[in-house]
């Protein structure tokens, strides 16, 4: 909108050279007043641009909102829920948010509901530092794809507008944070283990364990959980557990309500936060749990190990989205929030509660020798370590279980997927959970 400048109108009485002065005086008085007007700063400054950021309490944290809001100049509001939540809501109202930070299982579902629209590779600063992982499903050339829905089978837009494997000049999602889920385990109560050779998947339903297990109330992702864990019982044996088939969804359900009802689950937390209280109270010995869950467990003085299972890891790679209803300005600092997010510190900062970037070289400036040692390189921690919280996550000595980061990500056993049977196995879970 232009500002006019005010006509300063002014009849001058020409008698005296004094009253010549004072009129003089008063245009110039006027003529500043004008021009302070069209150009003070604080009466027309720009509108810091507002973004709505929704996801889960995994990323969208305090710490992450303040510095993003402090380097970008925007105003970042940030909504939390669980991850299904999360899923539902943003299928439903693309309105209701500019980005969405969830995991790769939401894609398919939200391509679908075209509430999600295409990120164009160009406005990205970082792609080609991005690794390997998400452009071609590993991270070397010796490790294991895994079932389901690698991130490389979902992130790129193809001609005919479906997702797929061949590169294109426009993707579905941002590849940033990223992971390998498993199992905690407290091991006051429960025998240690070894790592990728006699912790399973298994003893989530094994009978010495009932009462005192719980598992994330997520469809597209517990279900990977208590499939994996039932194929290693000897329960049920799947073709392709990554596409699970409405017959061996009926049999695996089957099984599991038949346990439910013999009180061998304790729970089911819709949240990182009940996760922890689940085991920090002593109601779980044994739990689906994500990995800042365990670091913040273990600065609680709560000895909680992650499992490196034998049968292999449930991967997940995070994803970032952009709204379908998002444009103009606030276009543009969604873009920057995601360039933001790739551009080192933030990758520090989710390393310190166990999690992954997709350029790490550029976050490892921001880490010390020993914390990229220990969380990247898989090496003996050799001093204590500080989480995100400030407080103590790992203590001198320890090693990360599973290893180092190619060594995790080489064993994967199965990716977070919607799979083809989707919406059943949604309301098979369901039933599973009210039975």
């Amino acid at each position: 909108m232009s500002i006019k400048k005010p006509k300063i109108i002014c009849k001058l009485p020409l008698k005296t050279s004094a009253s010549r002065r004072e009129a003089l005086k008063t245009i110039g008085q006027a003529v500043i007043s004008a021009t302070a007007i069209t150009q003070a700063p604080y009466v027309f400054a720009k509108q810091r641009t507002q973004l709505k950021v929704l996801g889960t309490h995994v990323t969208l944290q305090e710490e992450l909102r303040q510095k993003a809001m402090e380097d970008l100049g925007i105003d970042l509001i940030y909504e939390a829920k669980g991850s299904a939540a999360v899923l539902q809501k943003a299928s439903m109202n693309p309105q209701s948010f500019d980005l969405y930070e969830q995991w790769s299982n939401s894609i398919r579902p939200l391509w679908a509901a075209r509430t999600i629209q295409p990120i164009e590779k160009k406005r990205l600063t970082y792609w080609d530092e991005i690794n390997p992982l998400s452009k071609t499903g590993k991270v070397s050339d010796e490790a294991k794809i895994g079932a389901g829905d690698a991130p490389n089978k979902i992130l790129h837009i193809q001609k005919d507008g479906s997702l797929g494997k061949n590169h294109t000049e426009q993707i579905s999602f941002l590849p940033y944070v990223h992971n390998v889920d498993s199992f905690g385990y407290n091991t006051d109560i429960i025998v240690p283990g070894e790592a990728y050779k006699t912790e399973s998947w298994g003893w989530l339903l094994d009978p010495k364990h009932q009462g005192k297990v719980a598992i994330v109330n997520a469809p597209s992702i517990g279900i990977f959980d208590l499939a994996l864990a039932a194929q290693a019982q000897g329960f049920i044996t799947f073709n392709d557990i990554g596409n699970i088939t409405k017959a061996e969804l009926d049999t695996l359900f089957k099984i599991l309500i038949n346990l439910k009802h013999q009180n061998h689950f304790s729970g089911f937390w819709n949240s990182v936060p009940e996760s922890i209280d689940f085991m920090r109270t002593g109601r779980v010995a044994i739990s689906s749990l994500f990995s800042p869950a365990v670091s913040t467990l273990n600065s609680q003085n709560i000895n909680v190990r992650y499992a490196a299972p034998k049968e292999g890891y449930r991967g997940w790679h995070g994803v970032m989205c952009l709204s379908a209803a998002t444009q103009g300005r606030t276009k543009d600092a969604a873009y920057d929030y995601m360039n933001w997010w790739l551009s080192g510190w933030p990758g520090a900062f989710i390393a310190r509660q166990g999690y992954y970037i997709s350029n790490p070289q550029r976050s490892a400036k921001y880490l010390n020798k020993s914390e990229w040692d220990y969380w990247y390189e898989g090496k003996a921690a050799n001093e204590n370590l500080l989480g995100t919280d400030g407080k103590l996550s790992v203590k001198k000595g320890d090693i990360r279980s599973g290893g180092s980061y190619i060594k995790r990500f080489s064993n994967i056993a199965v990716w977070n997927t919607a799979m083809p049977t989707y919406d059943y196995s949604v309301q098979k879970w369901y039933e599973f959970i009210s039975s």
